[in-house]
């Protein structure tokens, strides 16, 4: 029989150690170097082990801060419905108030952003349109739960109040609520979630290990007259969250 791998072994070990409470939730870990050494093994065996424990949930890392025992987490239940566009507030923020939780998040947009290819055909966009990209982590209880890029067409809001999502008296505000101050109705979004794994970069700022499966949303919202307004690419941690449809049936079209 093939001898365990080195980095598995040290997972055990790191195991016992949480689970008889010699390092308990929140305690940040010795530096890769000093567990090395303390164990008679190699900086690259304890990174894979502690990678392995991230995925498992078990470790947490921060980035620029170390490696952490993380808190019990339960897998939230995010639900995808047309109940999530509520006035005067963020929908991520309801989501989570639903479940009994603070949801917040951090955010980077750019203006006058040539798209890639693919997002200037998915917004019905010319060769040389520009948009407004706007970058997100989103949190809950500090913690990273969920990723996105969005982008809208520049020449849509130039002008308006609502030209930077997070800027002016309707920053944080859905994308429905946004377009309806400046006069354009959304009659309907497009979800296509696809299962994936984590890049490095998403990885480390999710806390996940590069690799996680996650879940790949591809949005696009639509106006009245068909023209898409806004497309995002959202990434959530398989791992942490469980992702759920709401399909709403009008009773009045059977009776």
């Amino acid at each position: 029989m093939a001898a365990q791998p080195p980095y598995l072994r040290i997972a055990d070990l790191f195991r016992q150690r949480i689970a008889n409470g010699e390092w308990s939730p929140g305690d940040r870990l010795d530096s890769r170097a000093r567990l090395a050494a303390e164990y008679g093994t190699g900086e690259n065996v304890i990174r894979r082990a502690q990678e392995l424990l991230i995925s498992q949930g078990l470790l947490e890392g921060r980035a620029g801060s170390g490696t952490y025992v993380a808190e019990p987490r339960q897998r939230m239940r995010m639900v995808r419905s047309l109940s999530r566009e509520r006035r005067d507030g963020s929908p991520f923020r309801a989501d989570m108030a639903d479940l009994g939780r603070t949801g917040t998040w951090e955010h980077h947009t750019d203006a006058k952003v040539t798209p890639p290819p693919e997002i200037a055909a998915r917004l019905g966009l010319a060769e040389g349109e520009l948009c407004v990209r706007t970058r997100y982590e989103f949190l809950t209880e500090s913690r990273p739960v969920q990723l996105s890029t969005s982008w809208e067409p520049y020449a849509l809001t130039s002008g308006t109040i609502v030209v930077l999502p997070e800027g002016g008296p309707l920053a944080g505000r859905g994308v429905v609520e946004r377009m309806a101050e400046i006069g354009i109705e959304i009659s309907h979004a497009v979800e296509q979630p696809e299962p994936g794994q984590a890049t490095a970069e998403e990885a480390q700022l999710l806390g996940v290990q590069r690799g996680s499966l996650v879940t790949r949303i591809q949005r696009t919202y639509y106006g009245c007259d068909g023209r898409p307004v806004e497309t995002a690419d959202i990434v959530v941690p398989a791992a942490h969250c469980e992702i759920v449809y709401e399909v709403q049936i009008s009773a009045g079209e059977y009776s």
